[in-house]
């Protein structure tokens, strides 16, 4: 397969600095999100169902975004396969199967040799918005930078400066973790992509935000 280059040519008028390739692992459904399982009332089936709006749409976000070349999708959920494929995304299986930073090591490696720049995007985010993607991106510039999540703690975006290697450091305290390799922190106002979701009370904040229509339809 080949990325999903939408815009393979889109540059940024500001600036030198090629569009990116983003990389969206997301877990299969089954284990995907499960704070938000334990908090909510919801069935498994129906969790399951708001887990895919929420990727679906931020997806359909992030495509969208001007400075976006293409994304692909790391998973080895066949629902979520088949869902991502019909809508003309590229998806990679995370052969790896070891958690977060190994997916996304895998996806980097199999697109560095055909794309200029690569950046991981969180899966989480069902309010984004393309103009604040876009507008965080603008600010990297190209440079290797991270956008923190609305607690400060997390990463929701990652960007390799071009031609270099994407070294994700998420998990507990990653945006510590990614400062610390060196990234700049991309701190606009840029609410909704800051907002990923893991509880309740973030699924909150991101409906008062605006959600997606997938995620929109799964909670109503």
């Amino acid at each position: 397969m080949t990325a999903n280059n939408d815009r393979p040519d889109r540059r940024f008028s500001q600036q030198d600095c090629p569009a990116v390739h983003l990389i969206v692992p997301i877990k299969p459904l089954h284990l995907a999100k499960s704070r938000l399982l334990g908090e909510g009332a919801r069935h498994p089936a129906a969790h399951a169902e708001l887990v895919m709006a929420v990727a679906l749409d931020t997806v359909a976000a992030a495509r969208r975004a001007d400075g976006v070349a293409g994304v692909v999708v790391i998973t080895s959920d066949p629902a979520l396969t088949a869902e991502f494929t019909a809508a003309g995304v590229e998806v990679l299986a995370d052969v790896p199967a070891a958690g977060l930073n190994a997916a996304l090591r895998h996806g980097d490696a199999a697109l560095r040799s055909r794309v200029s720049r690569v950046g991981a995007l969180q899966a989480d985010l069902p309010a984004l918005r393309p103009d604040d993607l876009a507008a965080a991106i603008r600010s990297a510039g190209a440079d290797r930078s991270f956008c923190p999540d609305h607690h400060g703690t997390g990463t929701t975006l990652l960007l390799a400066a071009p031609g270099r290697p994407l070294d994700p450091r998420f998990g507990s305290g990653s945006a510590g973790a990614h400062a610390e390799s060196g990234a700049k922190p991309l701190l606009g106002p840029w609410d909704s992509l800051r907002c990923d979701v893991d509880t309740e009370a973030d699924l909150r904040t991101a409906t008062a935000l605006g959600l997606g229509p997938r995620t929109k339809a799964a909670i109503a």
